[in-house]
Parts: C-alpha cells; structure tokens; sequence
C-alpha cells in the first residue's frame, strides 16, 4: 500500500544512474518537480525522461546540475535554447508518438512520477493526460504520485488505485491553463477550406495551434461527428455541447468521444469532470494504425513548418534547428489511410515571417512526413490534393497552393 510522504521527501530516491520519468502537458506532477528543484544537487547523475509540451512544461531538467542529463522526445524551447553547455546534456529521440509508447514500455524506470485527481466521487483518477503512462509504470521500481486536490479529475479518466503507487504526495494547486492559440485571417480562410472537406458522420483528428482551432471553429452546421484523437481543447468541447460532435455514426466506441489529453481552459477541465463520454486512452490506442483503421471516415488535420514540391513534410525543424518533434501526425496519416473513406489533410499558412519566406519549398530541410504519407495540403490560397497524382502534377498543385508572390520562382526552380 502506497505511504503518505511530503514533496520534499521524494528527491531522496535519486542518485547517479537513476533513470527517472516525469509526466508531461497538462499533467505535469509540478509539485514533485518544485521539490526536485529545491535540491537540485539530487539530480547529479540522474537522466530524467519526459514529453514536454511547450507552453505548459518549462522546467529544464538538464539545468539542475551539470552531471544531470535529459532525453526527451520533443525539443521544447527550454532545451532547443538552452546555453551550449546544457545542450550536451540533450538527447533528443525522434520517434513517433505510438513508438514513443513502445519505446517507454521496455525501459526500466528507477523512479516514475505522475499526478492523480479526485474525481467528483472522491476516487483517485490520472490526470487530464494519460498517453504514456501506463508504459511509464510498466516496470517502474518505484511509483511517485502527486495527488493534487487543486482540480476535479475528468470522469473519463482511468481509476488509479492506491495500491498502484509506493508513495503519495498532497498539494494544492490548479491545473495550468493552455494559451489560446491566436487567429488571423489565415488561419481562418484554412479553417474554412478544411470544413468543406469534412463529411457529416466523419471522425476526427486534430492538433494543437491556431489552424486547429479555426477547423473546429468552422464545423457548426455538420452533423453527427465523432472524436479519436491525441487531445481535447475548448473547441472540441464547444462541438460536443452543440451536438455537433456526438460520436453516433462512429464505427468504434460510438457514443464515446477518445483522447489522450485535455489541454485548454479551467473551463474545460470543469467540464470533464462531469462528462464521462470523454474517455482518456494511452497512445497505444489513440495513435495506433490497427485501431484508427477500424474508425470508418477518418479525418486527420495536422499543421507543418514547411512542405516541399515533392510532397514531403517538414513538423520539426528550422534553420537546422530541432524547435518541436516528430509528434504523432505520421500515425494519424497513415491511419487515416488505412481507415475506409479516411483521409489526411496537411494545414500551413503559405508564408512566414510576414510574408517574406514561402513555406512551400523546394526541398524541405528535414522529412518528418514521407511524400507517400500525405494525402491533402491546405494553405489559406485552397486545397492541393496529392492523392494518385504524379509528381509534376504534385509540384503543380503545391505551386498553386503557395503565396503567390512566389509561385514564378517555384516554377522556374528545381521540379521533380
């Protein structure tokens, strides 16, 4: 049975060669992290292992001590800024989120740490973030858990009984709320393209940032939607409550609406507490091909940071620099290829930095996203669709998606 101990009193399990798991995005244990921090020489030695989402996780494990080290997943500005000193303590691991799965369920953790709620029936639930859990504590030695009465626990959350944890730790403290991500007309008109694309009856899959949040913004007049994806936000709650998204034409959990998140308001987080049609699943299930296949209709939406003429795509690097991770949208590509009537759709804005640079280019820098992987590309100029075209009619496509400012140099330049 699990014992009551204080934060301060958890560091104590660390030493040189522990390998350590800390839960991440809107579940970050900051309780245990602050105590870690307030005995930062505990760190010496230690790898520390997390998935941080930037935005909400800040904390640069590498900075405790010059002989702690860190593996992560996903490059967050804290490690992709970092000084050149704490970079050398940066391992960063491409992989997609099911393998990142895989991969966690086979490592021998020293010590895990997560955070629990309350649930309105005073029952122990994880918190509003469940994707890696469960392989994080596969074969822990040791289970750390905050229990933080500072948030209800979403009822669609998996039960976490007390026998499943070496110790507990009390505080008190409200989740951390993730920015809204802001609009502009852009973001808008791809919102609007992406709805024209969406069937009634379809089950989605979006992403976080400004195009994902314009796409849900659109769909208020399609009917019976369903939900599979790697979170929840305001605006998939806002679709639920409408009705809009009600899961009764899903060929899989029909009724049920799937994440493997929650990130957004304390409204939501409220909200989840009362609806248990929201069922919080590990990436195992929310990213695996074998179960998106099964989902009749599936939609994936993901963004990128730059897509070339041959189709592939760039999610994570810029200027030769790691800024993100390879995330999951290669296994919500290929499974919605899989699912029968599925389709994928890529979402950029055609330029950045004000318009100077076109983000449809010539070769991308880094290949998150194979060009056999992607299906559909939207930018705010329309809808490039790339499924059975050629190669020069790809290029064309892309070419007639661009900002237009840039059109005549895509053409005359390097073509596949």
């Amino acid at each position: 049975m699990a014992r009551w101990i204080t934060a301060d009193e958890w560091p104590a399990l660390l030493g040189p060669g522990r390998n350590v798991y800390v839960g991440a995005s809107s579940n970050e244990p900051l309780g245990l992290v602050e105590a870690l921090e307030r005995a930062p020489e505990r760190a010496a030695g230690v790898t520390f292992v997390q998935f941080p989402l930037p935005g909400l996780n800040r904390t640069n494990f590498a900075s405790l001590h010059p002989d702690a080290r860190v593996t992560t997943f996903f490059m967050a500005p804290q490690y992709a800024s970092a000084n050149a000193g704490t970079q050398s303590q940066v391992e960063f691991l491409p992989m997609q989120m099911r393998a990142v799965f895989d991969h966690l369920s086979r490592t021998a953790f020293d010590v895990v740490l997560v955070q629990l709620g309350c649930d309105r029936d005073g029952r122990l639930r994880f918190g509003p973030n469940v994707d890696f859990v469960a392989a994080a504590m596969r074969h822990a030695r040791y289970v750390v858990a905050e229990v933080n009465r500072g948030f209800v626990a979403a009822a669609g959350c998996p039960l976490a009984p007390p026998e499943r944890f070496d110790a507990l730790v009390a505080t008190d403290r409200p989740l951390a709320p993730m920015p809204a991500s802001g609009g502009d007309e852009a973001s808008a008109a791809i919102g609007r393209h992406i709805a024209g694309l969406v069937r009634d009856g379809a089950c989605l899959q979006t992403g976080i940032g400004a195009v994902p949040a314009a796409v849900l913004a659109a769909l208020g007049d399609k009917n019976d939607l369903g939900l599979h994806s790697g979170l929840i936000d305001d605006g998939g709650m806002a679709l639920i409550r409408r009705g809009v998204i009600n899961g009764r034409a899903k060929t899989v959990d029909q009724g049920l609406h799937v994440a493997g998140m929650a990130l957004g308001s304390a409204a939501l987080h409220e909200w989840l507490a009362d609806t248990p049609e929201v069922v919080f699943r590990g990436a195992d299930l929310t990213h695996d091909v074998g179960v998106i296949r099964e989902l009749r209709g599936f939609l994936s939406i993901n963004s990128a940071v730059q897509i070339d003429l041959h189709g592939q795509v760039n999610a994570e690097m810029v200027g030769g620099r790691q800024i993100s991770g390879t995330g999951g949208s290669v296994d919500f590509m290929r499974g919605a290829k899989a699912s029968r009537g599925g389709r994928s759709v890529v979402a950029l804005g055609a330029t950045a930095r004000s318009g100077t640079l076109s983000r449809i280019v010539p070769a991308v820098e880094m290949v998150t996203a194979l060009r056999t992987d992607v299906d559909i590309v939207v930018t705010e100029f329309g809808i490039a669709e790339l499924r059975d075209a050629s190669a020069a009619e790809r290029a064309e496509r892309l070419i007639g998606i661009a900002a237009p400012q840039f059109r005549d140099a895509l053409r005359d330049g390097p073509r596949p």
